[in-house]
This record gives structure tokens, sequence and C-alpha cells, in this order.
């Protein structure tokens, strides 16, 4: 579980890629971010991970990512 909130662009994606390198073959990382990170989705696709975003009622966004 990662919370980027608060952090001006471009660190939430600087902090969620960093974060990749450490993740298990088989786990999800949760990022929580204050927009959609529209940018991270190629980053993501680069790495070999996929990445899904869900709105959560504050206008924040969850996006799960895991290993393709």
């Amino acid at each position: 579980e990662l919370d980027a909130r608060g952090l001006e662009p471009p660190q939430p994606l600087v902090t969620i890629l960093e974060a990749l390198g450490s993740l298990p073959a088989h786990a999800e990382l949760r990022a929580h971010t204050d927009r959609r990170p529209m940018h991270l989705y190629a980053q993501l696709e680069e790495r070999g991970f996929i990445g899904e975003s869900q709105e959560q009622s504050d206008g924040s966004f969850i996006t799960h990512i895991r290993h393709r």
C-alpha cells in the first residue's frame, strides 16, 4: 500500500515506479493518488505491469498494480 496523495507531480509517478522495484512477483501494489495517474499507465506497460484505477468518493484514486 502506497499513499502518494499530497505530492506534487511528477513525484507520485516517481514514488510508485520506485516501489515497483521491490514488488514480489504475485503481489499487488495499491497506490493512492490525488489524481488519475494517466502518465503512469504507459510506464507500467513498459515495465511489464498492468494498472487499473478506481475513483474514490473523495475524488482521489486507488490504482491496483500487478505484474502482467
